[in-house]
């Protein structure tokens, strides 16, 4: 009953804008009435109906579900009678299942013919397991296929969604990326052999997600706690550039990160102003967020400011490449005349009292 109905509730989460008064008798969003239904039927069953969702569906319905309590046995009882209403809409006669169809064609055709029929009728079969691959760090699963032929690898980011296959490729090692480009794009049909292969890969790589390690950006934790020493902090920093160099100069990158212009005063901001051309600014301000822009306008004249915003206006869109570049030599200025004593740089939110 509960896979019959599934394609209601994809249809009623899909239509979250689009709600009339009449759907929702007990004051609820179609997600929550699903989200009732399933903490109703039990983990086995709710986790049936989860498992045939998309990720961003299945994410919004857990969250709904995760902050629901001491809900009302009226409104309860309402969410199911909703649910079997919807049920009875639509649970006339369907189309025969993949299982059904699966053993009329294994019989007709023969095991091999009817599962490359069903592969043209419902998609490789890979797809739904792979699928589950995306809630894994892209980083990890880079590092689980990196051992792998480069053709496996090809045929392995070949199934998966463009996001998260561009995010795996970019966690690849350097050397051998323009081949798995290569060999994915010479890729058209995929035998059944290698298929196989790339099955117990994912079996393999399902079987492994409780050991993924956690993400944690060491770089930007060592610049956020240096920026909070009260004492010697440049000497902190000149000991540990004896041990690493590289990695102290990713650190101070971080604790000079373009955000930080935002809580700087306005003498800073008018000085920064004086040394950086208007047109640098133009670039570099391109997607920054409000408080940041406004920052920078307000140490401006009104009239330069008015001026400033028409040449951003006229600058059109700005390749992202080129904006990081530009906030990058911006901040590159705003160390040096740190270092040079000729600014004081807030480089954290300090608390305040009243």
């Amino acid at each position: 009953m509960l896979k019959s109905s599934n394609n209601g509730y994809r249809k009623n989460m899909a239509e979250l804008n689009n709600i009339e008064d009449s759907d929702l008798e007990a004051g609820l969003s179609p997600v929550e009435q699903a989200a009732i239904v399933l903490l109703s039927i039990g983990e086995e069953q709710a986790a049936a109906v989860l498992r045939c969702l998309e990720r961003d569906e299945l994410m919004e319905l857990t969250q709904v579900m995760s902050r629901m309590s001491g809900i009302k046995v009226d409104t309860v009882k309402s969410a199911l009678q909703t649910f079997f209403d919807d049920y009875r809409q639509q649970s006339g006669l369907h189309g025969a299942s993949r299982s059904y169809l699966k053993r009329s064609l294994d019989l007709a055709l023969g095991s091999d013919i009817a599962n490359s029929v069903l592969n043209s009728i419902y998609g490789d079969a890979i797809r739904p397991k792979m699928a589950r691959l995306q809630y894994a760090s892209p980083k990890w699963l880079a590092e689980f296929v990196s051992s792998e032929h480069v053709q496996m690898q090809a045929v392995f980011l070949a199934f998966l969604p463009p996001a998260l296959a561009s995010q795996i490729l970019e966690a690849l090692p350097l050397e051998g990326r323009e081949l798995v480009l290569l060999n994915m794009a010479r890729l058209d049909e995929i035998n059944r052999d290698v298929l196989h292969e790339l099955e117990e890969l994912v079996g393999r790589c399902l079987a492994a997600f409780d050991t993924q390690s956690a993400s944690v950006e060491g770089v930007r934790q060592v610049a956020d706690i240096l920026n909070r020493l009260q004492d010697n902090r440049a000497g902190m920093v000149e000991l540990l550039r004896a041990h690493d160099p590289e990695v102290v100069s990713q650190i101070e990158m971080s604790m000079y990160d373009f955000f930080i212009l935002s809580r700087q005063t306005e003498q800073v901001i008018s000085r920064l102003l004086d040394d950086v051309p208007l047109e640098q600014w133009a670039i570099a301000l391109k997607g920054a967020e409000a408080p940041l822009r406004d920052a920078i306008l307000a140490a401006m004249p009104r009239r330069q400011a008015q001026s400033f915003e028409d040449l951003m206006r006229r600058s059109g869109p700005v390749p992202m490449s080129r904006i990081e570049q530009t906030r990058r030599e911006i901040m590159t200025t705003v160390k040096e005349l740190a270092d040079a004593g000729e600014i004081d740089i807030q480089l954290f939110a300090e608390a305040t009292a009243e």
